[in-house]
């Protein structure tokens, strides 16, 4: 009767598949499910954040006899650049009813390479501070040119007052859904692009111990140590 080996055989190992119900999803789903985040994160913040109302102001600078409509577009850029500091020397912020700090961090200006005219912008929460604020920044600037037309040689005229907006100019729920799931999708898509490969394990199959061979006699012969000759 022969003896049965206990070392195990290599058609006995298999390799663990993999349960079902903890199978991994495709990468591909990464794309669908960052867009979902991103529209519901957008969602939530569109419906979250107060509404911003935006009104906007117009000054004109005009050139006097002694000067020419050049001049007056040099003047109107070199305005709109400090219009946050002559708001604020100014008596902008008595006329807004608010501080100097709000119309700095709330109020932008831009000029126009072509038309002598600065267009003051104001954004609050509320309308009627909105439209305070840009009127409050065009009369200083206008009130700031007439001490200086002497010598500017130009006149700073307020073009048009601000209108009191109806709508708000910050993103709705759905639209800020909508940017949300595009910025979403595509920050999943750059994930899959920039994700590093991933390294093949080694074999699947378990490594079979050598079974372990006698020694053989003359190999043991060998390695046993040979008495020395003395010498007289």
């Amino acid at each position: 009767m022969t003896k049965e080996s206990s070392s195990p055989r290599r058609e006995d190992v298999r390799p663990a598949s993999p349960s079902p119900r903890f199978r991994k999803p495709p990468l591909w789903t990464v794309v669908p499910a960052a867009a979902a985040l991103g529209a519901l994160a957008g969602g939530v913040y569109g419906a979250v954040a107060t509404p911003q109302y935006s009104a906007t102001s117009y000054v004109l600078v005009v050139p006097t006899e002694k000067s020419d409509p050049a001049a007056a577009l040099g003047f109107a850029t070199a305005y709109g650049r400090v219009a946050s500091q002559v708001a604020i020397l100014g008596d902008a912020q008595v006329w807004a009813g608010v501080p100097a700090a709000t119309l700095k961090a709330n109020v932008r200006t831009s000029t126009s390479p072509d038309a002598p005219m600065i267009s003051v912008t104001a954004t609050s929460s509320d309308a009627s501070a909105a439209v305070s604020m840009a009127d409050g920044v065009a009369r200083s600037l206008v009130v700031n040119g007439s001490h200086l037309q002497t010598s500017t040689n130009v006149k700073v005229l307020q073009f048009s007052r601000a209108v009191k907006p109806t709508d708000p100019v910050s993103p709705s729920a759905p639209l800020a859904a909508l940017v949300g799931g595009s910025a979403g999708g595509l920050l999943g898509g750059l994930g899959l692009l920039v994700r590093p490969k991933r390294r093949r394990t080694a074999a699947a199959y378990g490594t079979v111990p050598n079974p372990s061979t006698p020694e053989s006699p003359a190999h043991s012969a060998q390695s046993q140590p040979q008495p020395q000759p003395e010498t007289v």
